[in-house]
């Protein structure tokens, strides 16, 4: 790890060790926040050379499965194998976890930014729902 990367982690256990976490749970959040992360990413896909892969949940029992397709001169084969659902456990832990604290949590299931968001009731402005204002609160990464 890094200084900078230190710093950055410190700097985000203090702030969720003031929000009333402890440097345990604060650092349970920030594994939560990774967990979710990586799921997200898996379930937008991705791939190299000539084979791709995504997570899929199937319609009708909500199993999540690592489908892969491999792409070659006979066309693509496609294979499907089960997988840990790790973001029901994860949003099962951040559940508990948020349980009977005066703090709201927003997940955010786009790869691009990070999974998770603690927020104060000072951070929802009135009338506003939750998805329009995550940002505002603290990013768990």
């Amino acid at each position: 790890m890094t200084r900078k990367e230190l710093l950055r982690r410190t700097a985000l256990e203090n702030a969720l060790v003031s929000l009333g976490f402890t440097t345990e749970e604060a650092d349970k959040l920030r594994r939560i926040s990774l967990t979710l992360t990586r799921w997200y990413e898996l379930e937008c896909g991705m791939g190299e050379g000539h084979r791709e892969w995504s997570i899929q949940r199937d319609d009708d029992s909500g199993k999540p499965y690592m489908v892969t397709h491999i792409h070659g001169k006979a066309g693509t084969r496609t294979f499907r194998h089960p997988v840990a659902d790790r973001e029901a456990g994860a949003l099962r832990r951040l559940k508990a976890m948020m349980e009977g604290r005066p703090l709201f949590y927003y997940v955010q299931s786009d790869p691009r930014g990070h999974a998770l968001h603690i927020l104060r009731p000072e951070d929802l402005r009135e009338g506003a729902k939750l998805d329009e204002c995550y940002s505002r609160g603290l990013a768990v990464f």
